[in-house]
């Protein structure tokens, strides 16, 4: 990427170009005046823009039409038509020989706690616990929150995106990797992360002290300063 495009800038890009659609698509999925259609399906055209030029300053060659369609797609109506960010779901999960649990993912080869979509009609605390034991075989319990987290802040994710971290601790089970989620599980030792592992420079030192016992308070990013333009002004 060019240096006179900061990644931070490109970031910030993504990030209005998404609020802007999520707007759009959430008055497109209330309003039942003509007039206002219209409206919204400009700002559309405007965030596709945005995004465009993001993507471009990434290079990511892809063109505005195709955010503007796969915007249009997911407009609902009414409250299903609001637009929200995902919710994912992480878990650290711990062992006596305080190792952890990691996956590795069958799509990317990276190593990762297990983690997927929260799924509708059960709890968060229900999520991880099912999507511990579909990706790894292993059953567990959850202790604590750890962190609720902006994945797209975090530069992780293109699209809104929050992430509840759990630490969770064994109770059961046999390491057997899902099928086609996982192509590896796992448990390692701090200083014995497998390659790649992603982003153990800063869910690691979290993950390990809630693993050693110490009494962790829930995290969250802070907010921006101003909250619409961020640090970069």
């Amino acid at each position: 990427m060019s240096d006179a495009v900061p990644t931070d800038f490109t970031r910030d890009l993504v990030r209005w170009s998404e609020t802007l659609a999520g707007i759009a698509r959430t008055g497109l999925g209330f309003t039942t005046s003509l007039y206002e259609r219209e409206r919204f399906e400009e700002v559309l055209h405007v965030a596709a823009d945005i995004k465009a030029a993001a993507d471009d300053a990434l290079e990511i060659r892809r063109e505005s039409d195709h955010f503007i369609q796969e915007w249009m797609e997911s407009v609902g109506e009414g409250i299903p038509g609001y637009v929200t960010p995902k919710v994912a779901i992480g878990a650290v999960v711990g062992n006596d020989a305080g190792e952890i649990l990691l996956v590795q993912r069958g799509d990317s080869g990276v190593w990762l706690y297990p983690t997927g979509w929260a799924d509708v009609g059960y709890s968060p605390s229900e999520v991880v616990v099912k999507e511990v034991f579909e990706e790894t075989g292993i059953e567990c319990e959850p202790v604590q929150l750890l962190s609720v987290i902006d994945g797209q802040r975090m530069g992780f994710t293109r699209f809104g995106m929050y992430l509840l971290l759990f630490h969770c601790r064994v109770t059961g089970g046999s390491l057997v990797p899902h099928p086609l989620e996982t192509s590896d599980v796992g448990w390692f030792p701090r200083d014995q992360l497998p390659w790649p592992t992603v982003g153990a420079e800063w869910w690691g030192p979290m993950a390990f002290a809630a693993i050693d016992g110490s009494s962790l308070t829930t995290t969250f990013e802070a907010p921006r300063a101003p909250v619409w333009r961020g640090d970069h002004h």
